[in-house]
């Protein structure tokens, strides 16, 4: 008879699989798992049913290994989820809107989804026909918690307004994940040297929340918006995007990575969580690599040679192999980068604009949520030394908080300017040849610094990072987006401008 009513069924189950599952390990490993199979099978005729799972255990712990990113054959400027693959709901490209969601577990999760149900409610007039302003978010750039919302609307779209709340908003993740770390089989998966706690959280995400959806899923839906899913490269210290364009500098196709990778990698707070290790094919598949790389010398920007050597140590695999990822809100913590690396690697957003295909861009909508909290100030109010924990708390979040600040602030100061410059363009050709002229940015800030009751301020500010939440707190937050969206200067003008139209 059985031990327990589930141990027969993994006996036979790890005795069938075995031989299968051995030609994704090394092939130090493999012979160990033949053995191991044999052993199973005789063993489990016999009885000695705690030996097989012994060994099983043992052998997970030497050759458990992450599932490894696929190389790219040939490079192809066409293939791959890349902006310009996906579709607006009606071509027009007059109007770039992109929304970044920023890092902080659940709390910023919620603070996104509610402005998502805002905007889906927001009813505008574009070319004289009402639509919803959702429908014309092109890109959405999201950090750490803020991507759990930003991959579940890219992948289900509409779904998310009657399933996220219940799975993943309310429910206990951490609690789950923690079971999940500290399960025996997982605890011995873990020491191996290939396999990290990160790998466990994207399988639980895989398993629960992303029913194992690639980015070839997102190729195959062909629609906007575009995801670009942020991480950290450990080694450079630099962000790090899920997209083919970076997947093309290693050689590796995005389109069969799964999306929950993506995004536990997006999270992988340090020393919580291991790094998620993807491989590196660079110089394998014809890539020639970006032309301001090759350019890098003369007349280019400080900025410009900086990013060309980054791109530079990805293209030679044989010094960087693998890669090292942690959490995306370590080098961007409310995913605005991206857009500056864009536009600063060319010529202003003209630039931006050509490698979009909005060659028609007169108006850009930024709206950025941002829900990183407030400094622990009652470390000040005590002469004991602090603890390690509230040293580590200062030193992770501190630089993140003040680097989000000077983004926001860069990315204002380049917009303006560069709206002004294409308003000049424009006026030029309006004179010559009687072109459309003008060019509007909005920036649309959803913060809790913009609430005016103190009180209230501070509560939200002191909500935890963490991935479970009272439920109220989370609807809470849910409401708190579009309070906060609708008192936005800029946001009240955009509506104004659209309804013009």
């Amino acid at each position: 008879m059985c031990l327990t009513a589930n141990v027969c069924p993994l006996i036979r189950l790890v005795a069938r699989a075995l031989p299968d599952i051995s030609g994704m390990y090394p092939e130090s490993c493999r012979s160990g798992f033949r053995q191991l199979a044999y052993t199973a099978q005789t063993t489990y005729r016999a009885g000695f049913r705690k030996w097989v799972l012994l060994a099983c255990a043992l052998s997970f712990a030497g050759c458990a290994h992450y599932p490894p990113n696929q190389p790219l054959a040939r490079h192809d400027p066409a293939y791959g989820y890349r902006f310009t693959n996906l579709t607006s709901p009606d071509e027009r490209d007059d109007m770039l809107v992109v929304v970044t969601f920023s890092g902080g577990g659940t709390r910023a999760a919620a603070l996104a989804y509610g402005v998502l149900e805002h905007l889906a409610h927001t009813e505008i007039v574009r070319n004289g026909k009402p639509e919803r302003l959702l429908d014309e978010v092109d890109i959405l750039s999201s950090v750490s918690g803020g991507s759990f919302t930003a991959a579940y609307y890219a992948l289900y779209g509409e779904q998310i307004f009657s399933d996220f709340e219940h799975r993943f908003l309310k429910r206990n993740v951490q609690g789950e994940l923690t079971r999940k770390l500290l399960a025996p089989v997982n605890l011995a998966r873990v020491s191996s040297p290939l396999f990290g706690r990160i790998d466990l959280v994207a399988e639980y995400f895989d398993d629960e929340i992303f029913d194992h959806a690639t980015f070839g899923d997102l190729v195959e839906k062909g629609r906007r918006p575009f995801v670009m899913i942020n991480a950290s490269d450990m080694s450079l210290g630099t962000r790090f995007e899920f997209t083919q364009d970076q997947f093309d500098l290693l050689c590796s196709d995005l389109s069969s990575f799964p999306l929950a990778r993506a995004v536990a990698a997006s999270s992988a707070v340090p020393i919580v969580f291991s790094p998620l290790t993807v491989r590196n094919y660079g110089g394998t598949c014809g890539y020639p690599g970006p032309i301001h790389v090759a350019g890098s010398s003369g007349g280019a920007t400080a900025r410009q040679i900086y990013k060309a050597a980054e791109v530079r140590s990805y293209l030679d695999s044989a010094a960087r192999p693998y890669l090292h990822l942690l959490d995306g809100g370590i080098t961007d913590n409310i995913g605005l980068r991206g857009m500056l690396d864009r536009v600063a690697s060319g010529d202003g957003p003209q630039a931006l604009a050509r490698a979009m295909r909005l060659e028609r861009l007169r108006k850009a909508v930024l709206i950025v949520v941002n829900a990183e909290t407030a400094p622990d100030l009652s470390l000040d109010r005590s002469e004991v030394v602090p603890t390690v924990t509230q040293v580590f708390r200062a030193v992770k979040d501190i630089p993140i908080n003040r680097y989000s600040f000077e983004t926001i602030e860069l990315l204002k100061t380049n917009f303006e300017d560069w709206a002004r410059q294409i308003r000049k363009q424009n006026d030029e050709k309006q004179t010559v040849g009687g072109a459309e002229a003008g060019f509007d940015f909005y920036l649309i800030e959803v913060t809790f610094d913009a609430i005016k009751d103190p009180a209230e301020r501070d509560f939200f500010r002191g909500i935890p990072t963490s991935y479970t939440l009272p439920a109220e707190t989370v609807d809470q937050l849910r409401a708190l987006g579009p309070r906060l969206i609708e008192e936005s200067g800029d946001y009240q003008r955009l509506l104004h401008d659209l309804q013009r139209q």
